[in-house]
Parts: structure tokens; C-alpha cells; sequence
């Protein structure tokens, strides 16, 4: 009796996310996206990459860049990036990155370039170097992602038009060549964190926030995390409910909710008839639990360049393997002469 084949098993979607190594990681990065990538790597393929090239487009000072390149790596894993199950590499450590970026560049208009609302952001904000690479960031981010054959992006709403034009370009150059690249879909998480700033509830916590009270790093020493906590703005109610209109308190309910897993509705019950004060301290002492294990396993990590090292030169041997066939694969439809180097 023959027996009966297995079925193969499903090919695992692709997904692909890259964030820029600019030294400071906040607790909204952590628990807005990183956290959504560890949680990823278990369902998804996932390709990851500490995006240096994006990082250029503003003036680095080299000795910094490059520690604080290293520190991001490091502090990734320790977030729980893990390089048995996913890549994480070092953008410029992969050529392909520039070459598909500049072949990209060629396929998509200059209008659509000079519609992307970050480009007319960060040239208000550095007037005194709008340079080439932070017009054509975009075609650069779109070769980071068709590189992989990405079937999906995670994205934020500051994200989603650029990739939007990753979806045209990539169709534009189907049309002209036949099917070269998948165009990518948004991954919207099923639930994610939007952590606001500390002191400014309706707007985004940012490290460039020049208020260092308004933001969080993963990084910072418990007792600032605590002060920072205790200046947190929020309002005149002293009541911990999460209402319209009291942006300071949905933050840190968001916050606590989180890093303790617990609903808004136990959150309510846990804190009925206790004050503002007894709640910043709460939350701050959660969010200094749930980093322990992390700043512990950065402490440990940073101090081996050695294990470092092995670990994003093996993801960018494979990332640029797979890269590369999706390099050769356009060059040939476009026409090049194929090199025997």
C-alpha cells in the first residue's frame, strides 16, 4: 500500500521592518513597534534591518554614528530579536540596498518624490541641508522592502504614504518588465501601543522632543523613569478613568495596560477611590519591571562586540543572498549585460 504524501508545509508570509539607529530607543518605539516585531517572528518571515543609509541624510558625527549603531543593534536583541528565527542586519552592510535604491530611482517620478510630506517635514527642519538622498529616501525605502519579495510592511501613519509608493513603483515596474516584485500590504497590528508624549499627551512621544520629562528610553536609570512619571501631565478630575478629553490619563493607562497586560476596565477597578499620585508611581514602577530584563540582557550584550559582530555579518550573508537574486532578476529585465564577476 503506497502511503500517503504529506502535504508541504505553508509558505510563511514575508515581512519586512527597518529602524534607524539614532541612538536612543523610547518606551514608545519598544512598546509601539518592537514589541510587535518579537511577537512576529514566531508566525511571520521576518527580515529586519538597523537602516544607516536612511540615517545619512542628516549630518552624523562618525564616532557616534557608529557606536550608536552597535548600542541599537544590541539593545534589539535584547528587546528580543531573535537571529535563530529572523535577520537583523546592518542596512549598509548589504550592497543591494543601494543598488536596487538607485535602479528604483529611475521608476519613479519626481512629483511623486516631491508630494511625500516627510521630504517637505525634515527640509523645513534641516533648511541648511535638503540634499538628494533625503528626496529620494523613499526610493530607497522601497528597495528595502521589494529586496525580500516583502508580502507585508508594518507601518505607522507617518509610513503609510511611503508605502503607498512602494506599492506604485513596484507596479509600475510589473507592468513595464512582467511580474519582478510583490507588492507589498500594510501590517496592521491587532493591537498596538500609541504612546504619547509625557508632558504633550496629544502628540507622539519623540526622542527629539527637546522636554527630556516627555519621554521615556528603554534605556533610562529606574529613578528617572520614576521622575519623569511623577511630572507626567494630567488633569483636574483625580480620577483614573480613561474618558475623551483626558488625554494625560488614557496615555498612562495605555502605558500600564501594556507592559501588565490588564484592561482599561481592571485598570479603573484597580485604582477606584486612589489618587493621581498613586498612579504615576504605579505605572512608573511597572515600566521599570517590564525593562529590568531588558537593560540586564543589553548590559550583557554590549559588552561582546565578538557575539555582535557574528550575529549581523551572518544575517547580512543570507539577507544579501536573497537580495541579490531579486537585483539580478530586474537588472535582466531591464536589459543590462549580465557581469561574470
Amino acid at each position: 500500500m503506497q502511503a500517503t504524501q504529506e502535504p508541504a508545509p505553508a509558505r510563511k508570509k514575508v515581512i519586512f521592518s527597518a529602524i534607524q539607529p539614532s541612538g536612543t530607543i523610547t518606551l514608545g518605539n519598544y512598546l509601539g513597534a518592537i514589541k510587535n516585531w518579537v511577537a512576529l517572528q514566531d508566525e511571520y518571515r521576518c527580515i529586519f534591518a538597523l537602516a544607516d543609509l536612511h540615517t545619512i541624510t542628516v549630518r552624523q558625527e562618525p564616532a557616534k554614528f557608529r557606536q550608536n549603531t552597535l548600542q541599537a543593534y544590541a539593545l534589539l536583541l535584547a528587546c528580543g530579536i531573535d537571529v535563530t528565527k529572523s535577520l537583523f542586519f546592518i542596512q549598509s552592510h548589504v550592497h543591494t540596498h543601494a543598488e536596487l535604491a538607485w535602479i528604483l530611482n529611475c521608476y519613479t517620478q519626481f512629483g511623486e518624490l516631491s508630494r511625500m510630506t516627510q521630504f517637505k517635514d525634515k527640509s523645513a527642519a534641516h533648511a541648511d541641508n535638503v540634499n538628494a538622498g533625503l528626496f529620494t529616501y523613499p526610493s530607497l525605502m522601497a528597495a528595502d522592502i521589494l529586496l525580500y519579495q516583502a508580502d507585508l510592511v508594518p507601518v505607522g501613519l507617518d509610513q503609510k504614504q511611503h508605502l503607498e509608493l512602494t506599492r506604485n513603483i513596484a507596479e509600475r515596474f510589473n507592468g513595464i518588465y512582467g511580474a519582478t516584485f510583490t507588492v507589498p500590504d500594510a501590517y496592521i497590528p491587532k493591537t498596538g501601543a500609541k504612546i504619547m508624549s509625557l508632558q504633550e499627551p496629544g502628540k507622539k512621544m519623540s526622542k527629539s522632543d527637546e522636554n527630556a520629562n516627555a519621554w521615556v528610553a528603554v534605556l533610562d536609570k529606574p529613578e528617572d523613569i520614576l521622575r519623569k512619571f511623577k511630572r507626567a501631565v494630567t488633569d483636574s478630575e483625580a480620577k483614573v478613568r480613561y474618558a475623551e478629553g483626558k488625554d494625560g490619563i488614557n496615555n498612562l493607562m495605555g502605558i500600564y495596560a501594556a507592559v501588565t497586560g490588564k484592561t482599561f476596565e481592571q485598570i479603573e477597578a484597580e485604582f477606584d477611590g486612589k489618587g493621581y499620585g498613586d498612579f504615576k508611581v504605579a505605572v512608573a514602577e511597572a515600566v521599570i519591571e517590564s525593562l529590568r530584563p531588558v537593560q540586564a540582557e543589553y548590559n550583557r550584550l554590549i559588552a561582546d562586540k565578538a557575539y555582535l559582530e557574528q550575529c549581523y555579518t551572518e544575517s547580512a550573508r543570507q539577507a544579501l543572498a536573497i537580495s541579490r537574486r531579486t537585483v539580478e532578476k530586474a537588472m535582466r529585465k531591464i536589459g543590462f549585460v549580465k557581469s561574470a564577476l
